[in-house]
């Protein structure tokens, strides 16, 4: 079940990118989960903290697309995405590399965390 979970996920994710919509996000993840990732300094709790963390994700970026060359998963309730987003933001090409961790419960993400070099993404998109 993990990694139909993982696919509902990268399917919601391009819902965000393509179109800015965070209510498929919403859907694949418990009401009580906790999202965030190493550029943010803390973490996000429930539907509307995973709203707040996506939307403000997404309004960083003018176009965006995230490829996944690797999607791992468990029977026990893990996955993981290696992955590369792309895309424009202030005007630059944007381009960076990463890993993003699931844990999963009831068939839905419990807990997301995405580790890339945050330096890398800051040099591409401040001006």
């Amino acid at each position: 079940m993990s990694r139909e979970v993982a696919d509902r996920f990268v399917e919601a994710l391009r819902k965000l990118e393509e179109d800015r919509d965070v209510e498929t996000l919403v859907e694949v993840h418990t009401e009580d989960c906790d999202v965030g990732n190493v550029a943010v300094p803390r973490t996000f709790s429930g539907h509307d903290g995973l709203r707040e963390f996506w939307k403000s994700y997404r309004d960083t970026f003018g176009e965006m697309r995230s490829e996944f060359r690797n999607v791992f998963a468990d029977d026990a309730g893990h996955a993981a995405l290696e992955w590369n987003t792309s895309g424009r933001a202030n005007g630059k090409d944007v381009s960076y590399d990463g890993v993003s961790l699931l844990e999963i419960e009831d068939g839905k993400v419990s807990r997301f965390r995405a580790y890339f070099d945050p330096r890398t993404v800051s040099s591409q998109v401040v001006d």
